[in-house]
C-alpha cells in the first residue's frame, strides 16, 4: 500500500540562477552535454546534484522537448493496435469505414497528394526540408513512450554511421528527428537500424539508464523499507530520501551488483519507463512490413501535430497559432 510518485527537480544555472522546476521522469534520461528547451531557452544539461539540475545556456539549435507525465496519457498496446487497424481502413471502400474516418477524408486526400497513407503491410517514413532544418518523420503508431525510446535508439544508431545531432519530437502517432544535415535514408535502411539485435545495449547507451535506475531505486527503497519516509505531518524531505537511497544504490552497484533490489531498479526502468517489451514488438513488426519512404516538398498533414509539438516549446516573437497558420497556408496552396 506504499504510494510513491515522481519528484520535481529545480533547474538552476551552474552559477546559481533559478530557472524553474521540471519532472524527474524527463530529466533523468538526459546525459551530460544533452540540450533541452525550457522556458524559451536552449539549456545544456551538466549534472543532477541531489534535487537540483545544473545547466548552462547553449547555442545549439537542436534540442530535446520536455514531456510531463500528467500532461498526456500515452496509448496502450491494445489502443495502438485499434488505432492502426482504424487507420488502415482509410484506403478501403467508404461503406467499410467508420464515421470518424469518413469525416477525415479531406485530410487523407491531402496526405495522399503530398505523400501516402500507409497500408497494413507498410511502415511510412517522410523526409522534407523547412527553415528549421531537415525533418525525418517516422509513423509506428505505438504511443508516446515507445516513440520516445525508439527516437533515442534510432538517433543513437544513426550517429554511429556519421557524426550528427538531432532534435527529437514525438506524439502518439509518430516521432521526428530534426537535424541541420540530411540523413541518407538509403543508408539507414541498408544498415538495418530497426533491428532488435543489441537492443538492450543500445538503449543503455542512447539514454542515461544508470541515472534513471538510480532515481527509480528511491521508490524501491521506500517500498522495501530501506529508507524511512517519516511520520505523518513530519515527512522526510525528498532530497534526503534521494541522497539516502542514492548512497544505498552506489553501495549495491560497487559491492553487490547481483542484489535483487538493485537489479529490480533496472528492470522497472526498462519495462515501465521505456516499455522495452513493446519497443521490441514494434521493431519486430516494422521488420515484417514494407518500408515506404517519401521525400516530400512540404510538411504533410500527418507530420503537422508532431512539428507543432516541438514548436510549442520554442520561444518566438511569432505566436504559435500564427506559425501554424503560415504552415497551413503553404500546405493548402
Amino acid at each position: 500500500g506504499t504510494i510513491v510518485g515522481d519528484a520535481n527537480l529545480t533547474i538552476r544555472y551552474q552559477k546559481g540562477g533559478y530557472i524553474g522546476t521540471i519532472e524527474e521522469h524527463f530529466i533523468s534520461k538526459l546525459k551530460k552535454g544533452d540540450v533541452f528547451t525550457f522556458a524559451g531557452r536552449n539549456l545544456e544539461f551538466i549534472r543532477i546534484k541531489e534535487m537540483q539540475v545544473h545547466v548552462r545556456n547553449s547555442s545549439k539549435k537542436t534540442s530535446k522537448v520536455p514531456a510531463w507525465m500528467g500532461g498526456r496519457l500515452t496509448l496502450s498496446a491494445q489502443m495502438s493496435k485499434i488505432l492502426r487497424e482504424e487507420l488502415y481502413t482509410a484506403s478501403q471502400d467508404p461503406s467499410k469505414q467508420s464515421i470518424e474516418i469518413q469525416s477525415l477524408r479531406p485530410v487523407f486526400e491531402k496526405q495522399r497528394m503530398e505523400s501516402t497513407v500507409p497500408k497494413p503491410n507498410e511502415f511510412l517514413i517522410e523526409t522534407f526540408k523547412t527553415r528549421d532544418g531537415y525533418h525525418h518523420v517516422f509513423y509506428p503508431f505505438e504511443g508516446r513512450f515507445v516513440h520516445e525510446a525508439l527516437g533515442s535508439l534510432l538517433s543513437y544508431r544513426i550517429s554511429l554511421l556519421r557524426p550528427i545531432s538531432f532534435s527529437l519530437a514525438f506524439n502518439d502517432y509518430g516521432f521526428e528527428l530534426l537535424s541541420d544535415k540530411e540523413v541518407d535514408m538509403e543508408q539507414v535502411l541498408d544498415n538495418n537500424l530497426f533491428t532488435t539485435d543489441y537492443l538492450f545495449e543500445d538503449l543503455q547507451k542512447s539514454l542515461n539508464s544508470t541515472e534513471m535506475a538510480r532515481r527509480k531505486f528511491r521508490d524501491i527503497a521506500v517500498i522495501s523499507g530501506l529508507v524511512f519516509t517519516g511520520y505523518p505531518e513530519k515527512g522526510v524531505k525528498m532530497k534526503h530520501l534521494q541522497s539516502s537511497s542514492q548512497l544505498l544504490f552506489d553501495v549495491f552497484k560497487d559491492y553487490e551488483p547481483d542484489n535483487l533490489l538493485y537489479l529490480q531498479a533496472f528492470r522497472e526502468t526498462f519495462e515501465h519507463q521505456l516499455e522495452e517489451g513493446r519497443l521490441r514488438m514494434a521493431l519486430e513488426r516494422i521488420a515484417r512490413q514494407e518500408i515506404v519512404w517519401r521525400a516530400c516538398k512540404n510538411p504533410t498533414p500527418f507530420s503537422f501535430p508532431i512539428i507543432t509539438d516541438r514548436l510549442r516549446e520554442k520561444l518566438s516573437s511569432e505566436k504559435l497559432a500564427d506559425r501554424i497558420r503560415k504552415m497551413t497556408a503553404i500546405l493548402t496552396r
